[in-house]
């Protein structure tokens, strides 16, 4: 049935071409199930540089099939080390050998670019539509179906709509979900290029001077992600022109090493983003509602987080899985009609992005300049639901 003054019916439409989005596309179509994706750019996004995958994000790619070729972009990371310069203090943590719980695993550092591209490469022919910016969401009173409008006055209607529109999704505030919230942290991020290899060890560094600190993620032997992190004013505005953020970055790592001031003197400035970290709080995830009729989110859309557990990306790929799993039982006999699917899904996502929301949220507080009452406070309660912090990454979100 056709939603009175639609243009076109769709029986999946996904908002944004981002990670999540291309993944849950991705998943629909490796289960058979067709899906429309909507990208308000003209091209295929890579905001964000890069991004580390963790165990449970390659258990995700691997039911997506796309593992095995990412595998060849980068190169694993054997730990992580931080080095706290102003004190002369060093910790090193390995990945690959037994830790005090367990294992932790495969890390890689994966050029968002390449995800995408990976992912779009293994759809249909004119899944993603460019340029199609969303202006708002309806649902009809007569077949109670959600409908989108265009800003070019195109209006579709979705049997289900799934809404991978970012932080400041149209979808999600349709949902009546609260504004996503600001950490006092800012990030500039980019990438390197080293057309004759670096010398960099592979590790996750992190270099912490003060209230900055610095993070240096090699993707390959040629290619290093990294981040500068400071803290400033909720309501700072940022400037956009690369030249500009270059110099921000070079001013804010001063009094580190060379190494590290000639990496983002070298940058590739196409690479580089410089906005605040934004998160969407563990207790609106945890009352938040995230199904109306048939509409749904995922990714960052459902629950924005700080990288400070490097589970942003995994985690909207897990939701991909989850999504198509699900979805895919309403087309193959089950009973599942698309709201029973939709509500198997969030029940199966809810207290996993709850726990890595809360997990994320306490580590900020600890980094962030917070008075020493709440920085006890965080500990404690992190010893006691968190005492294993790496238990996150072995999280695993099942078959597709």
């Amino acid at each position: 049935m056709e939603s009175s003054g639609c243009d076109e019916m769709q029986e999946i439409v996904i908002v944004g071409g981002g990670l999540c989005g291309l993944a849950t596309a991705l998943a629909l179509h490796r289960k058979g199930v067709k899906s429309v994706v909507l990208e308000k750019s003209e091209t295929l996004r890579s905001a964000g540089a890069a991004i580390g995958v963790l165990p449970n994000g390659w258990k995700a790619l691997d039911q997506l099939g796309v593992a095995s070729h990412l595998r060849t972009t980068a190169l694993p990371l054997q730990g992580m080390r931080i080095t706290w310069m102003d004190k002369g203090n060093e910790k090193f943590t390995p990945y690959k050998v037994l830790l005090k719980y367990r294992n932790i695993g495969e890390v890689r550092c994966l050029k968002r670019s390449d995800i995408v591209e990976t992912f779009a490469d293994a759809l249909p022919p004119k899944t993603i539509r460019f340029g199609c910016d969303i202006v708002s969401v309806e649902m009809d009173p007569i077949t109670s179906l959600p409908s989108l409008l265009l800003s070019n006055g195109k209006r579709i209607g979705a049997k289900v709509l799934i809404g991978c529109d970012g932080w400041r999704s149209i979808v999600a505030s349709f949902l009546g979900l609260k504004p996503a919230k600001t950490f006092r942290t800012c990030a500039i991020r980019g990438l390197t290029s080293y057309p004759n290899s670096h010398s960099f060890p592979f590790e996750f560094v992190r270099l912490i001077v003060g209230r900055t600190a610095v993070g240096r993620l090699p993707i390959t032997d040629k290619l290093v992600h990294w981040f500068v992190a400071v803290q400033q004013g909720t309501d700072a505005k940022f400037p956009q022109d690369t030249q500009v953020i270059k110099q921000r970055a070079m001013g804010a790592v001063s009094g580190h090493p060379a190494d590290v001031q000639e990496m983002i003197e070298k940058c590739d400035l196409d690479s580089l983003s410089f906005a605040h970290l934004k998160y969407r709080a563990p207790w609106d995830l945890m009352f938040g509602n995230f199904r109306e009729k048939t509409v749904t989110v995922a990714g960052d859309a459902m629950h924005v987080m700080g990288p400070f557990l490097g589970q942003g990306g995994s985690s909207g790929i897990e939701d991909a899985v989850v999504l198509g799993r699900n979805l895919a039982k309403t087309i193959n006999g089950s009973c599942f009609d698309h709201e029973e699917a939709l509500d198997q899904y969030i029940k199966e996502r809810k207290m996993r992005v709850v726990k890595l929301a809360t997990q994320s949220y306490l580590t900020a507080l600890l980094i962030e300049n917070r008075p020493i009452i709440t920085k006890i406070f965080v500990v404690t309660v992190m010893a006691i639901f968190f005492r294993n912090p790496s238990a996150h990454t072995q999280y695993d979100c099942g078959l597709l």
